[in-house]
């Protein structure tokens, strides 16, 4: 069974997601940053020697930032086709990916990866791709995606979810229901004080 879920249904999944082949020869490099917690797990970054090993096959695939930034200019008609996404991954700038692409909305998918869910980076990515970037197409969240997330995540702005393996994604959908009326605003709603008509009472 398929672990993509797109709106609140299991879909098929038309994305092939790269990644780049890790070699047991050299060490694995690091991404600090300045949250404790991150400076604590720390996350893989790609190495030159991953991104240029990198196999892009054909067909809709979704890519890492890093690799696309060394391949763009061979990849620019598949971008222009609709078959090439992006993988953001939370230690990323999401600066980044705005400055590498003229207008963001070029691709059909963004997909934000989260190594170790250990803070909440994911949601704030999420919230800024929609609010302050304008992004309107899929947003996809990938990597260590839990049912106890999808609720909040829905909230950031993300549309599709990759259930991590071993989870069930029926269950997963499910939480999408969790709550009826949340207080705060949202990247697609507004704070529950502000929907209350006090005309009326």
């Amino acid at each position: 069974m398929s672990q993509l879920i797109k709106g609140k249904q299991i879909a098929h999944d038309e994305w092939t997601r790269v990644i780049p082949p890790s070699f047991g020869d050299e060490p694995v490099r690091k991404q600090a940053g300045k949250v404790v917690m991150f400076k604590l797990h720390g996350e893989e970054t790609f190495t030159q020697k991953q991104i240029d090993a990198t196999l892009i096959p054909a067909g809709k695939v979704l890519i890492p930032l890093a690799v696309w930034l060394a391949k763009k200019e061979s990849l620019a008609q598949r971008l222009a086709a609709g078959e090439i996404g992006i993988v953001l991954q939370t230690h990323e700038p999401i600066e980044q990916l705005v400055e590498a692409f003229e207008n963001l909305n070029s691709l059909p998918v963004i997909a934000v990866y989260v190594q170790i869910f250990a803070d909440g980076r994911n949601f704030t990515l999420g919230n800024l791709l929609r609010t302050r970037y304008g992004f309107k197409n899929e947003l996809r969240a990938v990597g260590d995606i839990m049912r106890d997330q999808l609720f909040f995540l829905q909230r950031s702005g993300f549309d599709s979810y990759l259930i991590k393996d071993g989870r069930n994604a029926e269950e997963a959908i499910a939480s999408l229901n969790d709550f009826t009326q949340p207080y705060q605003g949202a990247s697609n709603d507004v704070p529950v004080w502000r929907r209350l008509d006090r005309s009326q009472l």
